[in-house]
């Protein structure tokens, strides 16, 4: 089988992989590592270090290359987020980042002119205050002199893709987070775009995943180039894809890494009251499936809370890493504390150990002290939150799931497996924990003709990962658990 190089970014990390399928086998030869920094703008924004991010990638590429004779390559990232090019095809401005905060009022607002319902029913997609929509919104009202100049707006894997091989249109997975895409139609929506004020020309062609990009000249030896692929651009359609789902059971699954991703796959989106009234979300996935999910915050909350622990190493607390944190954490009695991993109060960066502390004190619940004790509240909490997002997804698509898929990083986290069996009380099918790049590149092999479609590609990733099937276990009073959290306070 060929070998295909996946570049898979995440919010906190992102890696360059070559991948090879085999029958019953599936090989992954991490090349490249590197964080995806953020940093701080003039104006107190956050911005992505794009020019850092590009760095690596194309060094992971080219390493890739020397590594293997490699058939192309695609790329995934994270949702909502954009970059912006002018007439003469080059980036302009910083890539903003969506925790920047700049977008604060702004939901709200456009949904007091425009109308929730009217916004929810040409979208299917669940109100976020850092949606790309808003974003956009926002930097008209201030005047962006960027935005004004740009001639073409890209979301994130494809503006790498444009810097890899100049191609200028977007994936129709990842555009399906702006909320500016008809979730029926799977086009940009010219009547709800010119309802919010924004330029629609700015909103390139759409592609589906397999559509040839171009090819990315430099690497790859002989051969002059390597061509790059659309993946299935957002890195959940990407995981999902790569989910070994169950065919013959009705399934949820949990993609876990900065985000938790908490939903099903189906034929069509459900656009409806209830789902209105539970902000479910409906993206667009692999050949033309439905992505109908909610998201709850993940282990970023963790990741923060290292890089506190790290940065008080002076004073005696600095971190372990995360394994050595999770072995400390399954000694510490579960139950101690929860928290919503959705509270406004955590949902910016810095000092999150500490925030998280806060919010336990002021819910009447005891403070979590030492870093395992923090990690244990985490772990519960998504757990648990994880358990009243499945019950949502149940009742909006009208299913009851037998089993649930657990992959991305979340999936080599046995404690925060063993607590997701026992909340959610059914089986929990581990892995691969690489859903992200597997998907990436099954959607590769699709294209190049190496495998039929994404369902033979399941069978073979479930073959290959022989995955672990966790069953129900003892664990605290979830029921209890729940009711220390308002449901006001839970995020819808």
């Amino acid at each position: 089988m060929p070998i295909y190089t996946a570049v898979d970014l995440g919010a906190t990390s992102g890696r360059v992989v070559n991948v090879r399928f085999e029958p019953d086998g599936l090989d992954l030869d991490v090349v490249r590592r590197f964080p995806t920094r953020t940093i701080a703008g003039d104006d107190g924004a956050l911005h992505w270090d794009f020019d850092q991010l590009m760095a690596d990638v194309r060094a992971g590429v080219a390493e890739a290359a020397r590594r293997a004779t490699v058939q192309s390559v695609a790329v995934d990232a994270w949702g909502v987020d954009y970059g912006l090019l002018g007439h003469d095809g080059h980036r302009l401005g910083p890539v903003h980042a969506y925790r920047s905060g700049r977008t604060a009022g702004v939901m709200d607002s456009v949904c007091a002119r425009v109308g929730r319902e009217h916004i929810y029913s040409v979208t299917g997609l669940q109100f976020l205050p850092f949606n790309t929509a808003y974003q956009l919104v926002a930097s008209t009202a201030v005047g962006d002199d960027d935005l004004a100049a740009a001639s073409t707006l890209l979301m994130v894997p494809d503006l790498v893709n444009h810097e890899l091989c100049g191609s200028t249109t977007n994936d129709v997975t990842n555009a399906s987070t702006t909320q500016l895409l008809d979730a029926s139609s799977h086009q940009w929506s010219d009547e709800l775009i010119g309802a919010l004020g924004l330029r629609r020309e700015l909103l390139p062609a759409l592609h589906e995943p397999g559509t040839a990009l171009g090819r990315m000249d430099g690497v790859g030896g002989g051969r002059g180039g390597i061509d790059v692929v659309a993946a299935a651009s957002h890195d959940t359609a990407s995981a999902v894809a790569g989910t070994p789902l169950s065919v013959d059971r009705p399934c949820v699954y949990i993609s876990c890494g900065t985000w938790s991703l908490v939903g099903c796959e189906r034929s069509a989106p459900v656009i409806t009251p209830a789902a209105l009234a539970a902000n479910v979300t409906n993206e667009v996935g692999v050949g033309g499936t439905t992505r109908m999910l909610k998201n709850v915050t993940g282990l970023w909350l963790l990741e923060e809370c290292r890089r506190q622990w790290l940065s008080e190493a002076g004073s005696g607390r600095a971190s372990a890493d995360v394994a050595e944190l999770v072995a400390r954490a399954a000694l510490v009695a579960g139950g101690l504390s929860v928290i919503d991993p959705d509270d406004s109060r955590l949902a910016g960066p810095g000092t999150m150990a500490t925030r998280i502390a806060e919010v336990c004190r002021a819910t009447g619940q005891p403070v979590p002290g030492s870093p395992a004790e923090v990690t244990r509240v985490i772990l519960d909490s998504l757990a648990l939150a994880w358990r009243r997002t499945i019950t949502t997804i149940e009742r909006v698509a009208g299913i009851e799931a037998e089993v649930i898929h657990l992959v991305g990083g979340g999936a080599e986290n046995s404690l925060l497996v063993e607590l997701c069996a026992s909340a959610c009380d059914r089986p929990v099918v581990v892995g691969p924990a690489e859903a992200s790049v597997v998907g990436n590149a099954l959607v590769q092999a699709v294209a190049d003709g190496a495998v039929n479609n994404v369902a033979d590609g399941r069978l073979m990733v479930a073959r290959a990962t022989r995955s672990v099937v966790v069953q129900p276990g003892p664990g605290p009073d979830w029921t209890a658990l729940a009711r220390r959290i308002p449901v006001d306070e839970v995020a819808t």
